[in-house]
């Protein structure tokens, strides 16, 4: 959804058209994905960070166009609810230090949106995958950013889904008429170029890799009061956008969702299985081309791993891995990146189409319930995910050395470290509300003060 719209309103024609050109356009990428070399060069690796703005007492600021018009910086944008704020970081290469850079780079513009929410009257910039403080008077239709697309997304989703948005998390029951909900989680998205010779084993490679990731990355325990999953994002953001009503209950997958089997030959098999599967929500037409249409509805379907194709220069391929929540700090989501990448590529290098895709599906669910605790299936055994991260940690480091990741820089440390003392964000969100009574603005300000000294969760008081 980072492209632009100019409208809001579409005809009935209009998705029509826009569903022939989707299947033109499957043609035409088939076609470039089958040209020699097509996106072939040096890996590379760049990150979106989603950031809560709060107020002086920890709660939601709905203020993000204010925000970013004090700071005029084109990697800003705004996102769905208007206290929400999208950082772009610039694509590095993955040789060398782009973890040290990443972290560097997200700590600047952190800090640049927390000082212009100060300057506001607010309390600053938040990475944290759900606000505890969130209630529901902050997800009505007044809280999505003032943009054409967000409007545009909101009528699609409301067009295909005419029952409301039902989200059931353990206790939790919820029934909302517009996707608001959406706005509840921010995420640390991650994105490799990934050659179109060897995109079928590399995004195999993620979806196995990114359960025991996420394990280890928790950081959104808490929505409206309750206490619910390690990673409640996982849940609330499938919930929150399903567009199965009744007329739809016979398609396997969500709008949001891990997906269900092996990539088998390539990129085009996800592409095609989107445009066949999903109905469009946002029909714009271009009178351009680089598959405007094609890439505007990928971003439209949420995978956990998505691929997306990036028409510039020649046109290459990326894996966009969006399950790790923001947050805690820059450091902690740089090393995540670096395990998450590490352990993409080092599985990358097997077969894994032999695995039954159910423990990569399981294990995945499974980690954003119970978080280190959680019993996860590896190499036909059931393993606790603490132990398994920790396993994996010299698979992962040895990948990204292959790659030319400088050994300071693939050291995951943090990660080691983190795991040992069982301190995801996550669980400081939770020993610091036991803490306080229950106090989520007292956590959230808490919470807030550490993120700025930029040290990782596990060294947090």
């Amino acid at each position: 959804m980072g492209q632009d719209v100019d409208k809001e309103r579409f005809s009935e024609a209009e998705y029509t058209r826009f569903g022939r050109r989707l299947t033109e356009q499957l043609g035409e990428l088939r076609e470039l994905l089958g040209r020699p070399g097509f996106g072939e060069g040096p890996a590379t690796v760049g990150a979106e960070l989603e950031l809560f703005l709060i107020d002086e007492r920890g709660r939601p600021l709905p203020r993000n166009a204010e925000v970013l018009e004090l700071l005029g910086d084109d990697r800003l944008t705004v996102e769905l609810g208007r206290y929400n704020v999208e950082a772009n970081l610039t694509p590095l290469p993955l040789e060398g230090r782009p973890f040290e850079r990443m972290a560097a780079e997200t700590q600047e513009l952190t800090r640049a949106v927390d000082g212009a929410v100060g300057s506001l009257g607010g309390g600053g910039a938040l990475p944290i995958g759900i606000l505890p403080t969130l209630g529901t008077g902050d997800f009505t239709q007044a809280a999505i950013s003032d943009e054409a697309r967000y409007r545009a997304l909101s009528r699609g989703m409301r067009r295909l889904r005419l029952e409301p948005f039902i989200v059931r998390i353990d206790e939790l029951e919820l029934e909302v008429q517009d996707v608001i909900l959406e706005a509840a989680n921010t995420s640390w998205q991650v994105h490799l170029r990934t050659p179109a010779s060897s995109f079928a084993r590399t995004y195999n490679g993620a979806q196995l890799a990114i359960g025991p990731v996420l394990a280890a990355c928790g950081n959104s325990p808490f929505f409206l009061g309750r206490q619910l999953w390690e990673e409640t994002r996982i849940a609330l953001f499938e919930e929150a956008a399903d567009d199965r009503d009744v007329g739809r209950r016979f398609r396997r997958d969500g709008r949001v969702t891990f997906g269900s089997d092996w990539v088998r030959e390539g990129a085009y098999e996800l592409f095609e299985r989107c445009v066949r599967d999903y109905e469009p929500v946002i029909p714009a037409l271009s009178s351009g081309g680089e598959l405007a249409e094609l890439r505007l509805h990928m971003g439209t379907v949420w995978q956990w791993n998505r691929p997306v194709l990036d028409p510039t220069g020649e046109g290459h391929l990326r894996i966009e891995f969006r399950a790790l929540p923001a947050g805690p700090t820059c450091a902690d989501m740089a090393a995540n990146s670096a395990f998450l990448l590490g352990l993409t590529l080092a599985l990358a290098e097997k077969d894994l189409t032999a695995l039954p895709f159910g423990d990569a599906y399981q294990n995945f669910y499974r980690a954003a319930m119970g978080g280190l605790q959680a019993k996860l299936s590896w190499e036909g055994r059931e393993v606790l995910a603490a132990d398994l991260v920790l396993s994996l940690l010299p698979e992962a480091r040895a990948a990204l050395l292959k790659a030319g990741v400088e050994p300071s820089d693939a050291d995951l440390e943090i990660i080691a470290q983190r795991v040992r003392l069982g301190r995801t964000g996550a669980v400081w969100q939770r020993e610091a509300m036991d803490e306080l009574g229950g106090d989520s603005e007292a956590m959230v300000r808490r919470y807030h003060e550490n993120a700025l000294t930029g040290l990782p969760v596990h060294m947090w008081r």
